[in-house]
């Protein structure tokens, strides 16, 4: 497995658990240190188990050395970074590194799985870049196998997927995964055997419908808050149609992490490079940035009208709970938000605190909610923690400077704070704003 981030640790450590010897790849010697010591660099509930189980059974290790771990395997997994370039477009970098350096060190034939997310042609693109880096020609395979782990439930996703997707051309390529993933299908998941292309679109296809309803479910809020309707009452109607489906139509701040924001704007840049559009996804995008936006708008009214010189205690900072992923959250273009207006941010996290500090310096961290809490003039709940969802809203009336609090996870009612005395706002939660 080279590669040994969320993607590639996961994964590593979940064909370990599958009864598989995995040794995972990384050029940063101070990662695979720390991974020796059996400390995982991220957060992910049950993962440390995982891996420190499979490393004293001897079936997962660490290395920097690529050669070797090359030389040595099977089957030699792809799972680096492909972080966003120019424009939204993908930088594949990192894939081509690796591309190179399987090509260098491979002494035999080789199954090369792209676990990475890709835009489609990156299988395509890593045959012509091993074939133009080997130093004697050898036979092998290129298959693209994408994951579809959630960050916070990633390695119960792994072990019970809702499918397994393989793209390959060659049936060789296809027993051998078949063969990886044989304790999956022996639980019944479903497999779904395509080709390279398709298996690279699948997993650019299905995030991308993911965050379109998600921003259609925060558009339909928007208009829930001019029309006085109520979106929790609408969005759970709209799911009891089994065409629909409640999954992902859950109104608030607006989507963000690894995958999402990254992922739609790749596919909107593959459509363009393909002389197709993707104008549903485009929009998707925008209507995402502007509810990140339209946040900021609804602090700054409950401040009435002005947050300059006032304190906002903001609790959650993290995109999505049971993570400390900072990525793409939408609590950093509030808090920011926040501060350009002159107003001073107090946060408090469960976890996602020491990534925070790194991407928002300038504002005050919190020991627990409520020193987050004490002296603001607007509480803002941003991620929603389990530990958020039963807050003693008595005891939140008397730390704060004024009783006013806006939900933009939708996690309480109005009847939870209005009775005692707080102003309340959520997200389409049927209060007409017609400003």
């Amino acid at each position: 497995m080279v590669g040994t981030g969320y993607v590639g640790l996961v994964g590593g450590a979940g064909l370990a658990d599958l009864g598989h010897r995995v040794v995972c790849v990384d050029r940063i010697e101070s990662k695979i240190e720390t991974l020796s010591r059996g400390e995982i660099p991220f957060y992910e509930p049950g993962l440390s188990e995982v891996v420190e189980r499979n490393v004293r059974e001897g079936r997962l290790s660490f290395t920097t050395d690529i050669g070797q771990a090359v030389r040595e395997s099977e089957v030699i997994f792809c799972a680096v970074g492909t972080p966003e370039g120019d424009g939204g477009a993908v930088d594949l970098s990192q894939v081509d590194a690796v591309a190179g350096e399987i090509g260098r060190y491979m002494d035999g034939y080789r199954l090369v799985v792209q676990k990475s997310t890709v835009p489609v042609g990156t299988a395509r693109r890593i045959a012509a870049i091993i074939r133009d880096h080997q130093t004697e020609p050898h036979d092998f395979d290129v298959v693209s196998n994408p994951e579809f782990l959630r960050e916070g439930s990633a390695v119960g996703d792994f072990m019970r997927p809702d499918r397994v997707v393989i793209g390959a051309d060659s049936e060789r390529a296809m027993a051998t995964m078949r063969s990886i993933y044989r304790p999956l299908y022996l639980i019944k998941t479903p497999f779904v055997e395509t080709t390279v292309e398709s298996a690279e679109l699948i997993k650019y296809a299905s995030n991308a419908f993911l965050a379109t309803k998600i921003s259609f479910i925060n558009e339909i809020a928007w208009m829930c808050e001019r029309v006085g309707a109520d979106v929790q009452s609408v969005a759970y109607a709209m799911g009891l149609d089994k065409r629909i489906g409640p999954k992902f139509l859950h109104a608030g701040a607006g989507y963000g992490g690894s995958c999402f924001p990254k992922d739609t704007k790749a596919l909107v840049k593959t459509a363009e490079a393909a002389g197709a559009d993707a104008r549903i996804v485009a929009a998707a995008i925008e209507v995402n940035r502007l509810q990140k936006e339209r946040m900021v708008d609804k602090v700054v009214r409950a401040a009435g009208g002005d947050v300059s010189g006032r304190t906002v205690g903001v609790l959650g900072l993290s995109f999505k709970p049971n993570t400390d992923d900072m990525r793409y959250a939408a609590s950093r273009v509030l808090i920011n938000g926040l501060v350009d207006l002159g107003a001073t941010v107090r946060a408090f996290d469960p976890v996602a605190m020491e990534n925070a500090r790194a991407v928002l310096p300038d504002i005050e961290y919190a020991n627990d909610a409520y020193a987050a809490a004490t002296g603001a003039h607007v509480l803002v709940l941003m991620t929603e923690w389990n530990e958020f969802r039963r807050l003693d809203l008595e005891r939140l009336r008397t730390l704060m400077a004024e009783p006013s609090v806006v939900d933009c996870r939708n996690v309480y009612d109005p009847e939870d704070f209005e009775p005692l005395g707080f102003r309340f706002d959520g997200v389409g939660r049927g209060k007409p704003n017609r400003e």
